[in-house]
């Protein structure tokens, strides 16, 4: 690929938009507050957040990935909220704009391993997405999980969820509801409830 060609994954920009949006709009004390992801606070969701996007942009560069695992988030910051957000989602943008649209396949830190550009990038748009979500009910703002982002996050989430579940990554997708909207069939794909308060 031309290194003066940069793709742009639109995808990913909004779901890195929104969990920017998440992250600044957490008050000071708020960082420790319970959120859908069982046992995690505030803070840990952003190091769990931030790490994933670390672990994709490694696994498409060859880059380091995240200082501690993802899944085993200690609760403490290195930096400021914002920074830890903003180097890590540099670090995606970055790995994925070197990513062309037609590439078959990219190597990615969720099973199997390997898949197409677009839901590759996908699938780091989802994860993006949904804890910004996390992040922002957790302390009472608004969802900034769109109904268009969940809906072209839909059919990546049906893609690589379900092998994702057994690692407990995901909850057991939760039955839809009357009056669901596009984010809630995605959050109930997710096995998370649409109408969660701390």
């Amino acid at each position: 690929m031309n290194d003066n060609i940069a793709t742009e994954w639109t995808v990913l920009n909004d779901a890195h938009e929104a969990l920017r949006t998440a992250v600044r709009g957490v008050a000071a004390g708020d960082w420790d507050r319970s959120t859908p992801c069982a046992a995690w606070t505030v803070t840990q969701v952003l190091q769990h957040a931030a790490g994933d996007q670390l672990g994709f942009a490694a696994f498409i560069t060859g880059g380091p990935g995240p200082s501690e695992d993802p899944f085993a988030p200690s609760g403490t910051l290195s930096a400021s909220p914002s920074a830890v957000a903003e180097e890590a989602m540099k670090a995606s943008a970055d790995a994925w704009a070197t990513v062309g649209e037609d590439v078959q396949e990219v190597a990615v830190p969720v099973p199997p391993g390997k898949l197409t550009a677009s839901f590759g990038v996908g699938a780091c748009a989802l994860d993006a997405a949904v804890h910004a979500w996390d992040i922002a009910v957790a302390t009472g703002r608004p969802s900034p999980l769109t109904p268009e982002l969940a809906r072209r996050l839909m059919p990546v989430a049906a893609a690589i969820v379900e092998p994702l579940r057994a690692y407990g990554a995901y909850a057991p997708a939760l039955g839809a509801e009357d009056g669901d909207d596009d984010v809630a069939a995605l959050l109930r794909y997710l096995g998370r409830r649409p109408d969660w308060t701390a």
